[in-house]
């Protein structure tokens, strides 16, 4: 069984809607794909709708979080989407993309780069939130970078000088909010270094103390010697551990559906501790 649980649809950040995402999936032979879209869960219904037979859905969303300056991704499995507390945090987070973006593109204009916000509003599809990725593709696509991964790496890099800080949800208070809601919080790729810094064992600990159920352990982004560090940390804090693509569709980021996986009985225990939004199946 081929399970799939960190990906994103055009309702944020990826290149697919979600009726795209779910078909690409059954086609990269998936039997259970999560949609994670970040700070929104837009992308459900039509992807529920559009589900192919045989392909099961964790309905899911990737909370924008930081602690003492330091990002961090906190992954909301089966949350009940009429949760207001968790709607209302993930609203902050969401409806500051916007203003964000802007100061970016401001800055990178400032700065000498031929790039306006109408070229940026181009490289968005139908119903897609602008956010820095869209911001990546305008580079590519007036040369000024060979792709997504470069822009970040030479640009958009969260220590660089466009960078432009946004609405962060307190890692705890995300802990709490997914489990009040009946969801499953799963802490994403935790050494993913190369994104800048990453919170240590101390904030994992307490992060498991109110609640945390598992780590995105099996990530491209997570180091090889880090992924066993994690597996001890995730043994020794009772934690599930999980792995996934964070794939976000073609002419994107190089992550593929499928590329990381996790194992059919973590999944189970993440879904027997899931009672906001049930796995779908067409």
């Amino acid at each position: 069984m081929l399970i799939d649980l960190h990906t994103h649809s055009s309702r944020s950040d990826g290149t697919d809607t979600p009726a795209e995402l779910v078909g690409n999936a059954a086609a990269a032979g998936l039997d259970v794909l999560a949609i994670t879209d970040h700070d929104t869960l837009a992308g459900w219904d039509e992807a529920a709708g559009a589900l192919p037979p045989g392909l099961g859905l964790v309905r899911g969303t990737e909370i924008s979080c930081a602690v003492d300056g330091v990002s961090l991704h906190l992954l909301g499995y089966l949350v009940d989407p009429r949760h207001e507390g968790l709607a209302e945090e993930m609203s902050k987070a969401f409806d500051d993309r916007i203003p964000r973006a802007q100061a970016i593109v401001a800055k990178l204009a400032a700065a000498g780069h031929p790039i306006t916000w109408e070229l940026v509003l181009e490289q968005l599809e139908p119903g897609a939130t602008v956010g820095r990725p869209h911001i990546a593709d305008t580079l590519v696509a007036l040369g000024v970078v060979p792709d997504r991964n470069a822009a970040f790496t030479d640009l958009l890099h969260n220590d660089g000088p466009f960078f432009v800080d946004h609405y962060y949800v307190d890692p705890v208070a995300a802990v709490q909010l997914v489990r009040a809601a009946g969801g499953v919080p799963v802490l994403a790729h935790p050494a993913a270094s190369h994104r800048g810094r990453t919170v240590g064992e101390d904030v994992i600990e307490r992060l498991a103390g109110a609640g945390l159920a598992g780590l995105e352990v099996d990530h491209r982004d997570n180091p090889p010697e880090a992924r066993e560090r994690l597996r001890g940390l995730a043994k020794e804090l009772d934690l599930v551990v999980t792995g996934a693509s964070d794939y976000h569709g073609a002419g994107s980021k190089p992550n593929l559906l499928g590329e990381n996986t996790t194992d059919p009985g973590a999944l189970e225990a993440l879904l027997e501790q899931g009672t906001g939004a049930p796995l779908v199946r067409a």
